[in-house]
Parts: structure tokens; C-alpha cells; sequence
């Protein structure tokens, strides 16, 4: 069903990284439902420092399915957000089929947080690889590409409140995997910011989505509940508390933001960072 209220999506296309599951296939099917196109980017592969099962193509073919279900068209590209290639690759062949660009939303992430291989210096590397270079190198493919459309447009990067809050409280949780993750996140901030400066005067927004633990694959794993077993002492239990009464916060609260941040309704509303934390940086 179209979401009619949504004003400004309808015929519009959007692309996606890291678009197979989580908080990514959330915003594919959130956008077909609200009209617009969808050109979906994912790796597909294990990344070695990640101690989790990462997306696979038949995720992505999933995410396919549920947006064409959704009574939506999309493109379904495999490729890497560290790939300059692969992403003007996927964006010419998205936006041959559809014939335009509209909005982006750079939301491709890992979380090599807890395990042994998270203390291992690849983890750093590759958090920042996937996550600030990343996303700098999705707006440098993207943004061109709206401004020589003249129609304005919008990006949305995906940061977290784990680049805004510090995340390490004891030995236990000190990794390079969090520093690596905490300090992309973080930077992902003063990225959108300087983007937003740079591109006010085409009219294209550039807005951070901070969001708390979302119930994704990415958080919902076993790496996570070992940690948690195992460490949850007095200094790490009220890392991310939330001070609303909720334990994780579900990928559809932040596709919401995301519609929202690329539709008629923000059309003036850029270089910000929004803390979707149900309170945690409250507590």
C-alpha cells in the first residue's frame, strides 16, 4: 500500500548501501511503500575481522522479493561501499533503468565489537574502511549526480549513538573494534556537516541519523550475547540505557526518520544530526 502522506517520494529514486537486511532492507521496503524506486547496494560477503554472520546474496535477494511485494521496482546490486567502481557501477546501471537520482542513504555498517578477533588491529581498519571512507566515497559517487540533475535531493548517513556517547567503560570492552566503530560513527557527524555546507546552495540536504541498538542482525547475535553474559558488570550494564522502556529500538522506527529527512516535509532541514536514542542520552 502507498503511503500517500508521505509528500515528495512518489516516482522519486533512492539508493541504498548495505541494503540485503537490518536497517537497510527496512529502508527499501519503507520507500517502495511510499512510491519512490529503489537501487540496493550490499557486499554479500564475510568481512574476517567481523565475528558475526554478515548478508548474503539471498538476503538481498529477500530484500528484492519484499519490496516488489511492497508493489515496488528495484535494482539489487552486489558490490562494496570501499569500491569506488562498484558503486559508480551500481549508480549507472540504477539510474539507466530508472532515469534519475533523488535521494541516497548511506547506511552500509559492520560492528566487529566484542570478540578476539575485534581486538585485533583489522577491526579498526575495517570499521573506518566500511564506515567513514565508506560513506565518503558513496556521497562523492552521489552527489554530482544530483546536483547536475538541478532538483535538489537528499542524502541521510547512517551514524549511531555509539559515535556520540563513549561505549568503552571497562578492560572488558575495550577493543579495537569499538574504537574503530565509535570513531567512524563519530566522524560520520562532521562528514554530513561539511556536505550540508558544501551542497545548501544545489538545495540537497545532508542529514545524520544517531540511532541507539536496533534490532538488527548486526546487533541481535551471538557475539553480542556472549559479551553480554560474560561481561555486563556495574561499568558496562548501563552502556546505551535507554530511559524510555524499550531494550532495542526496531529497524522501521529509523526508516521512518529516513522517509521523513528525504521527503517535501524536510525540504529546509539540513545539517543535522537527530539522536533517535529513546532517551539514552539522557541517562
Amino acid at each position: 500500500m502507498i503511503n500517500d502522506y508521505i509528500r515528495g517520494l512518489r516516482g522519486k529514486v533512492v539508493f541504498i548501501t548495505g541494503a540485503a537486511r537490518g536497517q537497510g532492507r527496512t529502508h527499501a521496503v519503507r520507500f517502495a511503500e511510499a512510491g519512490a524506486a529503489v537501487i540496493g547496494l550490499d557486499a554479500c560477503r564475510q568481512i574476517p575481522s567481523v565475528g558475526y554472520p554478515m548478508s548474503t546474496s539471498a538476503d538481498l535477494e529477500e530484500t528484492v522479493g519484499l519490496v516488489e511485494q511492497a508493489g515496488g521496482r528495484i535494482l539489487a546490486v552486489q558490490g562494496d561501499v570501499r569500491d569506488e567502481v562498484c558503486l559508480t557501477k551500481a549508480l549507472d546501471e540504477g539510474i539507466g533503468k530508472f532515469g534519475r537520482l533523488d535521494f541516497v542513504i548511506a547506511n552500509a555498517g559492520i560492528a566487529p565489537l566484542y570478540d578476539e578477533r575485534a581486538r585485533e588491529i583489522d577491526a579498526w581498519r575495517d570499521c573506518l574502511d566500511v564506515m567513514l571512507t565508506g560513506v565518503m566515497l558513496t556521497v562523492e559517487a552521489t552527489y554530482p549526480r544530483l546536483v547536475s540533475a538541478g532538483a535538489g535531493g537528499s542524502i541521510v548517513l547512517t551514524g549511531s549513538m555509539g559515535g556520540v556517547i563513549p561505549m568503552i567503560r571497562s578492560e572488558h570492552a575495550h577493543t579495537f573494534g569499538m574504537l574503530g566503530y565509535s570513531a567512524a560513527k563519530a566522524g560520520v557527524e562532521i562528514l554530513g556537516k561539511n556536505y550540508a555546507s558544501l551542497l545548501a546552495a544545489h538545495s540537497i540536504r545532508v542529514n545524520v541519523i544517531h540511532p541507539s541498538g536496533v534490532d538488527t542482525p548486526m546487533v541481535s547475535n551471538q557475539m553480542f550475547d556472549t559479551h553480554w553474559a560474560s561481561a555486563a558488570g556495574a561499568d558496562d550494564g548501563p552502556v546505551l540505557s535507554h530511559a524510555m522502556p524499550v531494550d532495542k529500538l526496531h529497524p522501521d522506527d529509523v526508516s521512518g526518520l529516513a522517509l521523513w529527512l528525504c521527503s517535501d516535509d524536510s525540504r529546509y532541514f539540513t545539517g543535522n544530526a537527530l539522536r533517535l536514542d529513546a532517551g539514552a542520552s539522557l541517562r
